[in-house]
C-alpha cells in the first residue's frame, strides 16, 4: 500500500480484457494557498450553515446544486481545476473527453456509521456504481477533502492505494470498478470530515449521443441508489429498516457481481407482480 499526502501518485493506466479502460486510484493534494484558503472558507461555511446536523450521528449528503450560486462558484474553482482535470485525463488517450456530471456533485459530512442503514455501506467493502459491465465510458469520481484530521484510512483495494485523508487532499476512483472501504472508529471530537464528492464520465470524442446515453444512464442509477440509501440511513421504522437491510443486501451482491443486484431486483419485481395477479379474480 502507498500513502503520500505531499504530491499526485502515479499509475500506470491498467486496461480490462476489453477496450474499456480502468482508472488507477491515485492520491494527491491542493498546494496551492488561495485554493486552501477557498477551502477554509468553504468549511467555516458548512459548520455554520449545517451546526445542529454537524452534532448528530448518521452521514449528510448535500447535492451541490441546491447549494447557494456563491458557494457553488466556490466549489467550481476546486472541482474544475486543473489539478483534478489533468490528474483524471492523463490516464487516458486524446481521443477521450472528460464531462463533468455536476448534476450528481455532493457535500459530504462523514460521520464513520456502522448500524445496517442506508449509509453503512458507505464505510464497509464495495463499489460505488454497479455498471462496470458497460463496454464504453469510465466514470471517476473526485473526493475533495475541504476538511479532515488523519483518523480514518480510505482503502482502495484493486489498486492498491491507502490514505489516511486530510484538510486540502483529494482523491480519484474509478466510480463503477474501486472496491474500496474505511478504516476507522467514529469519535466526536475528532475533526469534522467535509468533503466534495464530483464525478466525471470520461467517453468517447466525437460520440454524442453515446455520451448522452451513458450520462443519462449513470445519472439514473445514481439517483434510484442514492434515493434508498438517504431514506434508510440510520433507520428507525420497519419501512426504513427493510430498505436499509435491502441496500446492504444489494452492496454485497454487486460486490460479487454487477449483474446479481438486477436478477434480484427482477426476481423480486416478478414475485411482487405474480402475487398480485394471483390477488386479483380470473
Amino acid at each position: 500500500m502507498t500513502d503520500r499526502s505531499d504530491s499526485t501518485i502515479d499509475y500506470a493506466p491498467r486496461k480490462s480484457s476489453g477496450t474499456k479502460d480502468i482508472f488507477a486510484a491515485r492520491v494527491g493534494r491542493f498546494h496551492d494557498s488561495h485554493l486552501q484558503a477557498l477551502m477554509d472558507e468553504l468549511s467555516a461555511w458548512v459548520e455554520s450553515t449545517y451546526r445542529d446536523e454537524l452534532a448528530h450521528r448518521p452521514s449528510k449528503h448535500v447535492y451541490i446544486q441546491n447549494l447557494p450560486a456563491p458557494i457553488i462558484a466556490m466549489i467550481d474553482r476546486l472541482r474544475d481545476s486543473d489539478v483534478i482535470n489533468s490528474a483524471i485525463m492523463d490516464q487516458f488517450s486524446s481521443s477521450s473527453v472528460l464531462k463533468p456530471m455536476k448534476a450528481t456533485d455532493e457535500l459530504y459530512i462523514s460521520h464513520y456509521n456502522k448500524d445496517y442503514g442506508g449509509d453503512h455501506g458507505l464505510f464497509t467493502k464495495h463499489y460505488d456504481g454497479n455498471l462496470r459491465f458497460m463496454p464504453v465510458g469510465t466514470v471517476v469520481r473526485a473526493l475533495i477533502y475541504l476538511q479532515s484530521d488523519a483518523t480514518y484510512t480510505v482503502v482502495f483495494a484493486n489498486s492498491k492505494v491507502e490514505k489516511a485523508f486530510q484538510s486540502y487532499d483529494f482523491g480519484l476512483l474509478d466510480f463503477h470498478n474501486e472496491l474500496h472501504w474505511v478504516e476507522g472508529e467514529y469519535n466526536p471530537d475528532d475533526q469534522q470530515r467535509i468533503l466534495l464528492k464530483c464525478n466525471y464520465l470520461i467517453a468517447p470524442r466525437n460520440a454524442l449521443w453515446l455520451t448522452r446515453g451513458l450520462l443519462a444512464l449513470n445519472e439514473a442509477v445514481f439517483y434510484i441508489v442514492k434515493s434508498a440509501m438517504e431514506y434508510s440511513k440510520s433507520p428507525r421504522t420497519p419501512a426504513q429498516y427493510l430498505v436499509g437491510y435491502t441496500c446492504n443486501v444489494m452492496r454485497l451482491a454487486n460486490n460479487v457481481s454487477p449483474i446479481l443486484p438486477i436478477v434480484l431486483v427482477g426476481t423480486l419485481f416478478g414475485a411482487i407482480g405474480w402475487a398480485l395477479s394471483s390477488l386479483l379474480p380470473s
